[in-house]
């Protein structure tokens, strides 16, 4: 769930240059060429390389960007966040903490949005590395100088729910949603959080007061969906069978989801692929499109809509995207190809447990 939202961030920042309200993006580095007073270029930041290989998942070659710019006395707060980035996508928690601490102390005690982003990241870092309390901190840290972020509420309450903190997390949950009452994509966060500790009920509870305030003015997408979460699939059908499939994205996704969830992969495929024809862009339903595939044994077929998807710039969801492929060269007894990308995978993935089993089995085929 961290993850998840750390990389949404990671994609809205890095990728059109504007600050997320929540503060916890990648911000842009330098300007790509700068002009010295005789009219010649210099070279292109040493810090902008690093953050540039960070996106590209090129982590060691990231570090050794970073180390250039320290050398050549570039900015250290800015290189200092760059390798925390580097060591957290590395796994490597305690020296990402290490860094993102001394991007912090670099501040000269002036809080701005890059230290808003800073804490984000070193709250995830800690938690990531067993120091669930650390983390809560760091939220505690933002939340007192502003007190409206909800991203941090809900990031607070989910680092306290993986603590077996029930009535703590509810607390932050409550604090989010009251911050906006509309926000429906915020509270499937919390029913999603609530279901993966084992209280789901408690969040089947939110969904159902969120679909009761706002029953006159939800729509039939967001009640759609909500109804898909709570597993009442011929609501969520009714709700979003309403909608252009072919045009909409959520409503693709979430009906195709609902004809999955109801058995027929078949329907969901159509839905899928009729919403391909009119749009290219969106690499999840190319990956929706691949998993029916896969379900109805037209391997190659889910292989084709799983590297469609790949070619998506900025996907935001290419560790999945390279694991489904891999799966899907498997079923088709490609053994040695899906070994090879395998391997390419883990060196960006390092802390993928299920894809080290998996790689196991491949080397003995």
């Amino acid at each position: 769930m961290i993850d998840t939202l750390m990389r949404k961030r990671i994609s809205q920042q890095d990728r059109t240059g504007r600050q997320h309200r929540a503060g916890c993006v990648l911000p842009l580095a330098m300007a790509v060429l700068l002009l010295a007073g005789c009219g010649t270029q210099r070279q292109v930041s040493y810090t902008k390389q690093g953050m540039d290989a960070v996106e590209a998942l090129a982590y060691e070659e990231a570090l050794g960007y970073f180390d250039s710019a320290l050398e050549e006395g570039e900015e250290k707060r800015k290189l200092y966040r760059g390798m925390g980035l580097a060591y957290m996508g590395l796994t490597q928690y305690e020296n990402a903490i290490l860094y993102l601490e001394a991007a912090l102390h670099e501040s000269g005690g002036r809080v701005e949005d890059m230290d808003f982003d800073i804490n984000y990241y070193l709250a995830t870092a800690y938690y990531k590395s067993g120091r669930p309390q650390d983390a809560v901190k760091a939220y505690d840290a933002i939340l007192a100088l502003r007190p409206k972020e909800k991203d941090a509420c809900f990031l607070r309450g989910y680092v306290k729910l993986s603590q077996n903190l029930f009535e703590e997390a509810s607390k932050d949950f409550d604090a989010a949603i009251a911050l906006d009452g509309k926000d429906y994509d915020q509270m499937l966060r919390i029913y999603m959080a609530l279901e993966e500790y084992g209280y789901k009920d408690a969040g089947i509870t939110y969904l159902q007061k969120a679909m009761a305030e706002n029953e006159k003015s939800i729509s039939d997408y967001d009640m759609g969906r909500m109804c898909y979460y709570m597993g009442d699939y011929e609501n969520a059908r009714d709700h979003l069978s309403r909608l252009d499939t072919s045009k909409e994205y959520g409503a693709a996704l979430y009906l195709g989801r609902t004809y999955e969830a109801l058995g027929d992969y078949n329907y969901a495929s159509g839905i899928y692929a009729g919403y391909t024809e009119n749009d290219q862009s969106k690499a999840e339903i190319y990956n929706q499109l691949g998993l029916c595939r896969m379900e109805m044994k037209e391997y190659s077929q889910a292989l084709e809509a799983f590297q469609a998807a790949m070619k998506i710039e900025d996907n935001g969801m290419l560790q999945t995207l390279k694991f489904n492929e891999i799966v899907a060269y498997e079923y088709m007894g490609d053994y040695k190809t899906a070994s090879a990308l395998m391997s390419s995978y883990l060196t960006s993935y390092p802390d993928d447990g299920t894809a080290k089993r998996e790689y196991e089995f491949l080397k003995t085929r």
